[in-house]
């Protein structure tokens, strides 16, 4: 079994090449749109890939991750978490313990298709596609599972989404908004799938527009609108209402 605790050591399937340890700054590199917990994540899944690790392999231990990452214990735990939600890391107790991949699931090898997809040249466009498709089934689910938690998160996210100063930070909110509702929706399948389209379209860093200037505010101004109004059919239930705002959603943007 391979065994890979605090900083990172190669395996043989390395070929005697070591892994960069996660350092902060490469954690933010790989940002995900919402949390240090969330970018440490997906630090952590980019490295498992990147080693090509397999079901069993130790990966390290929170005691180890916290001492290579240099965050704290609530954020590292917190990454974990959500890796174990994912179906990507277990646990597993005792002297011999630490944290394991996990056996995948069907969809977890559906998430590492859809990284693997990302990286062809059509997948921008081919992303917006398949979000647009799923955008009503994962806001519909949202709206029939959503608790009064997830809807104060909601509208916070909605309110960074309002404050963003700069292109880029209004991108990072709105794909935070979006992951976030995804966490509610119910179907895991369509759930795994829109969260990696998600992951392409957040990677990609592009921008409509060339300068931060009145166009690129106005059109920000719109898309808040836009997602406000989603964001309210959400919280209130209100399947119809959520199906017009995806319909507006989806033809602007």
């Amino acid at each position: 079994m391979t065994q890979i605790t605090g900083p990172v050591q190669p395996t043989p399937r390395d070929s005697g090449t070591a892994a960069v340890p996660l350092t902060e700054a490469m954690v933010l590199n790989l940002a995900a749109p919402r949390s240090r917990a969330e970018q440490l994540a997906a630090a952590l899944d980019e490295r498992i890939r990147s080693q090509g690790l397999q079901p069993g392999d130790c990966v390290g231990t929170l005691q180890g991750l916290r001492e290579e990452t240099g965050y704290a214990r609530a954020t590292v735990s917190e990454a974990v978490r959500l890796l174990r939600e994912r179906g990507i890391l277990e646990i597993r107790p005792g002297r011999t313990g630490g944290l394991f991949l996990a056996q995948p699931t069907p969809v977890v090898r559906l998430r590492h298709t859809l990284l693997t997809v990302s990286e062809q040249p059509s997948a921008v466009l081919d992303a917006i596609e398949l979000r647009d498709h799923l955008e009503e089934l994962i806001d519909v689910g949202a709206a029939r599972c959503r608790t009064a938690a997830d809807i104060a998160e909601l509208h916070r996210l909605l309110r960074e989404m309002q404050a963003a100063g700069d292109w880029n930070a209004f991108m990072r909110a709105n794909w935070a908004l979006h992951s976030r509702i995804a966490e509610i929706a119910p179907n895991a399948m369509a759930r795994a799938v829109y969260v990696g389209t998600l992951g392409h379209l957040s990677s990609t860093g592009s921008s409509r527009f060339d300068a931060d200037g009145p166009d690129a505010a106005a059109y920000r101004a719109e898309r808040h609108r836009v997602h406000a109004a989603l964001v309210e059919a959400i919280s209130a239930g209100d399947v119809p209402a959520v199906r017009d705002a995806v319909a507006q959603h989806n033809a602007t943007h």
